[in-house]
């Protein structure tokens, strides 16, 4: 994507400090800008017409920058897309930058911004959010494979997700895989600690309403190659496949925890904060073959461990 196809919005209440940044990214080759002094406007924007790059302030009346991250990472989800964020600040140090990353924002510039840093941090946030919807758009296409599946009885139907079926079909194919390749295969099985208080408290469209949105975020921190499976009212089951055992890393399950945690679930009953756990069985290559119902009896042992022990939420 060249410079001038990207669409970027200026979020700065200081017209002065959006001119400034608006004129840095003309002069590198950026025509289009648009300028919002507010996060409202911004948002108003962006339903217009969509953004490759947000360029935000972090600490603006109303509603500050990382408020402005959570509303657009909250409709990004709704309507399969990414968006990079790029927020500014007069803080330094670490512990803000963290703050700022938890939050789902892509970068941060401390104020007043380079020129040519600038330009050199949209050009980055501009190619990972092309990278982020090249894999929506693979996981969309992905998604239409799995709606021809229903009519094979693989399919969940509330959520989209494969079903117990399904999963145990490609864990099966998987096993024998890695068995032959030495390669390895993880299965997360992932509970939602809250789900039972939420079901007693409101009515299950309340409770399908969480699980449509706990599967489209499971979606969004795999590999469009991992297998996403319902396995009852609570539990997923996701099965990933690596062709050497050293790929495996425990942060991909980290990210799938931090996914679920780190932003509330919108429902017709309000925004309600939920928090996952999940057991992990991990099998290599090297190892004898198991089948994959022992496979996915040893997950669930690790499930109940991350269970019992609210302190753990992930046991491996």
């Amino acid at each position: 994507m060249s410079s001038t196809d990207l669409s970027i919005i200026i979020v700065d209440d200081l017209q002065f400090s959006r001119i400034v940044v608006k004129t840095a990214l003309k002069k590198a080759g950026y025509n289009g800008v648009r300028m919002a002094d507010s996060a409202t406007e911004a948002l108003a924007m962006l339903e217009q017409k969509p953004a490759d790059v947000i360029l935000a302030d972090w600490m603006m009346p109303e509603m500050d920058g990382l408020e402005l991250t959570q509303l657009i990472r909250q409709r990004d989800e709704e309507k399969g897309i990414y968006t990079a964020i790029i927020l500014f600040t007069a803080h330094d140090g670490m512990d803000y930058l963290v703050k700022a990353f938890d939050h789902g924002v892509d970068d941060y510039l401390c104020k007043p911004p380079n020129p040519q840093e600038l330009a050199a941090r949209v050009n980055a946030a501009a190619r990972v959010a092309s990278l982020q919807n090249d894999l929506l758009e693979t996981s969309r296409q992905m998604h239409e494979t799995i709606q021809t599946l229903k009519q094979m009885a693989l399919v969940d139907e509330l959520t989209g997700a494969g079903n117990l079926s399904f999963l145990m079909k490609n864990l099966k194919s998987h096993l024998l895989q890695a068995s032959s390749r030495h390669g390895g295969v993880c299965l997360a099985l992932i509970e939602l600690r809250e789900l039972g208080s939420i079901e007693r408290a409101h009515d299950e469209f309340i409770v399908n309403e969480i699980l449509i949105s706990q599967y489209r975020r499971l979606s969004r921190a795999v590999r469009p190659t991992d297998i996403i499976a319902r396995l009852d009212n609570n539990i997923f089951g996701i099965v990933m496949h690596h062709t050497k055992t050293k790929d495996y890393k425990p942060t991909s399950i980290e990210r799938i925890l931090s996914m679920i945690n780190n932003r509330s679930y919108k429902t017709s009953a309000g925004n309600l904060n939920i928090n996952g756990c999940i057991g992990v069985h991990y099998y290599r290559g090297d190892e004898t073959i198991i089948s994959e119902e022992q496979m996915l009896n040893l997950a669930y042992k690790k499930l109940d461990q991350a269970r019992l022990d609210l302190s753990l939420n992930i046991a491996y």
